[in-house]
């Protein structure tokens, strides 16, 4: 991890500091803000390779950060740290782009470990308009069209197409996809990834019977998009 650089943006000037000489001290390159309007300029004046962003921050909230950041297209990892401990407010973090939350009090060998997951997943070219057979999904403009139409999809199910859709061919078990799409919310059901894939179907290929069939079942392993019929 050598030379890489973070932002911190953190309003208590005591955790603030204490996290930049630890960052420092284990050679991490490593900027501070001390409010959401100065974290956001930063975020887009320079290049980062993770953004730790408190919750509650003067002028801006994390939360309006971070989705002002998705929103013009920056996906710069992020860690959410926050006193607010409720799935219901952890969720809302996640859902507005964060990548990990992190819940205050914490160990700073545990922030360091975070820091490692999110900056070492793959990186993905989110920018690229996603396309297979009459579907096109838009990750900037967050559209999904089908043979020209325009689909109205609930934010999971925008997500979940779009994990499908960027690993097309790929069969994935329900539980494969829970972990991946409802990755941090542990209120999510067994069953949910199958309620959602149905979802879906009827959404993508049940409403266009003139289309090909993208979403596959395949039986006795799980689901994939695209690929042979």
């Amino acid at each position: 991890m050598m030379g890489m650089k973070l932002l911190v943006v953190e309003d208590e000037q005591r955790i603030a500091q204490y996290l930049k000489k630890g960052l420092e001290a284990k050679s991490y390159i490593v900027d501070v803000a001390h409010d959401g309007e100065a974290g956001l300029d930063l975020a887009f004046a320079e290049v980062y390779d993770a953004i730790i962003l408190d919750w509650m921050l003067p002028k801006r909230s994390g939360i309006e950060v971070c989705q002002r950041l998705r929103q013009e297209g920056n996906h710069t990892p992020i860690l959410l740290l926050t006193a607010k401990d409720e799935v219901t407010e952890r969720v809302e973090g996640l859902e507005a782009g964060a990548d990990d939350y992190l819940s205050k009090p914490f160990a700073f060998i545990e922030l360091l470990a975070r820091i490692r997951a999110i900056t070492r997943r793959p990186k993905q070219t989110r920018e690229t308009v996603l396309k297979e057979d009459s579907l096109v999904l838009d990750p900037i403009s967050l559209q999904v069209t089908r043979a020209g139409e325009s689909l109205a999809l609930s934010k999971k199910e925008f997500s979940l197409l779009e994990f499908l859709m960027r690993n097309k061919n790929q069969v994935f078990t329900a539980e494969n996809l829970t972990e991946r799409v409802w990755e941090y919310d542990s209120a999510v059901l067994p069953n949910t990834a199958q309620v959602f894939i149905g979802y879906l179907r009827k959404k993508i290929d049940l409403a266009f019977p003139n289309e090909s069939p993208l979403l596959r079942t395949i039986r006795g392993f799980g689901y994939t998009l695209g690929g042979k019929k």
